[in-house]
């Protein structure tokens, strides 16, 4: 949360992504001239464009995501809920994606004025390496037939999940400090196969987002230690998803799911200190809310047996950014509405599976990845940009029926620029106002296993 208004009706300056989620949300004085603190969510996950993280799997990150509507199994459930209709025992899985960013966040000309001074360079250690931390996606499930064409299961994923952190006296630092969102979706689902051809699913998703985010606030002198906010607080949210499945023959199987967006509500708290002299009285520690909207996303999938060893994949994801249009703050006598322009994207993945022996299994696959962020607003939480995936992964069956799934991903980011225009204290007369420039690069490696398994 902070004493901040957004502005973004500047060009952009130079921007590529380095790291996903983003939420922000920024409240100005009222005109009573007391500063009236609100909120800041921002987020940057690497797996996927926005604040989205799609390692859900080895068996998906092995192909670059490219089958996995059209793939049976439980280690498919995020992205189709029919995928467990042609289970005939029970099948669990429990795998984790490590996710290790390079990124170099560097200061191109970021300015601050404060009232009554002429602009001046923002200041601060001018280069970022590596804000994004190195993090760990779990995810496992576990489903069980109940009779010869009904199917329930139980999945845990992390769909938003990151750790950004920049030095204290960075030049992001007016933006961003330290930003830390985790999330966890449990899901209970069921599946039919309603003919021998089609399986249908359903799923219902309890979602809790947790989030701590902090930054500095300007005082009146370049003289004097900057002030510091910050804000953490988390909820519980509910959404569902449906997905469908259909076989024409015994090589190929066609598919469509869609999952729902989620109303999110953090409930928690909000500090700003360190704020001297006439802005003393924008001190405080007190209870808020931020709420917002995650997207909805759409997904259709095709795999195609083309040969006795082969298999050819494809997938197309519409991701609804577009949800994420705003995010609302409310503190004790105030309500202040952030406009975020997320637009939406379109996910293309191919990739193929290809049986070398009895017991293995290769796989490979590409996936082009657009941000949803507009470049007129992006900030240092989310330098966020559109990217390649490459992925490469094997499956070797165990002489106990088991079977491990590993994968190595990689993911270039186009270059990117942060562009963003805010105004401290708007409305009154101390307003002042930063101006960040900066340019993103970087590029990212995932490393994957999971076990799956029948009882």
């Amino acid at each position: 949360m902070s004493i901040t208004h957004r502005r973004n009706d500047g060009p952009p300056a130079v921007a590529g992504r380095a790291a996903k989620p983003r939420w922000r949300a920024r409240a100005a004085w009222p005109s009573s001239g007391r500063a009236s603190p609100a909120g800041g969510l921002a987020a940057a996950p690497a797996g996927a464009a926005g604040f989205y993280i799609q390692e859900q799997s080895s068996l998906g990150a092995g192909r670059a995501y490219s089958g996995e509507a059209a793939e049976t199994g439980v280690a498919s459930i995020w992205w189709n809920p029919a995928a467990i209709a042609r289970l005939r025992h029970p099948q669990a899985y429990a795998g984790a994606q490590a996710i290790l960013v390079e990124a170099q966040v560097n200061d191109a000309g970021s300015t601050i004025q404060r009232p009554g001074q002429a602009v001046a360079p923002v200041g601060g250690e001018p280069g970022q390496f590596n804000p994004l931390q190195a993090g760990i996606a779990p995810s496992g499930a576990v489903a069980y037939p109940l009779g010869d064409r009904v199917v329930i299961g139980l999945s845990v994923t992390s769909p938003f999940n990151f750790t950004n952190k920049y030095a204290d006296a960075s030049w992001t630092r007016y933006d961003a400090v330290k930003s830390r969102v985790t999330d966890a979706n449990v899901e209970i689902l069921g599946a039919v196969r309603v003919t021998e051809r089609l399986d249908l699913g359903l799923g219902l998703d309890a979602q809790y987002a947790s989030a701590t985010l902090t930054q500095a606030l300007p005082n009146l002198s370049p003289l004097l230690p900057d002030a510091r906010q910050r804000l953490s607080g988390g909820g519980w949210d509910y959404g569902w998803d449906v997905g469908a499945q259909y076989h024409p023959d015994d090589r190929l199987t066609l598919a469509a799911s869609y999952r729902s967006r989620i109303s999110h509500t953090l409930s928690g708290d909000v500090a700003v200190t360190g704020l001297l002299g006439p802005l003393a009285a924008a001190n405080l520690a007190t209870n808020g809310k931020a709420t917002f909207d995650t997207p909805w996303i759409a997904t259709l999938g095709a795999r195609w047996q083309a040969t006795d060893r082969l298999w050819l994949n494809a997938q197309v994801q519409r991701m609804g950014w577009s949800e994420f249009r705003a995010i609302t703050v409310s503190l004790p006598g105030v309500t202040q509405v952030t406009p975020q322009d997320y637009r939406d994207t379109t996910t293309i993945a191919v990739g193929l599976d290809y049986a070398a022996a009895p017991d293995w299994t290769v796989r490979a696959g590409v996936q082009h990845d657009p941000t949803p962020t507009p470049d007129a607003s992006r900030s240092t939480r989310l330098p966020d940009g559109d990217r390649w995936l490459f992925g490469l992964g094997a499956s070797h069956r165990l002489s106990s029926g088991a079977t491990i799934d590993v994968n190595a991903d990689y993911i270039a980011f186009a270059d990117s620029r942060v562009n963003r225009d805010d105004l401290a204290f708007a409305g009154t007369p101390v307003a002042t106002r930063t101006a960040l420039r900066g340019t993103v690069s970087g590029d990212a490696v995932v490393f994957g296993a999971d076990l799956r398994w029948g009882f």
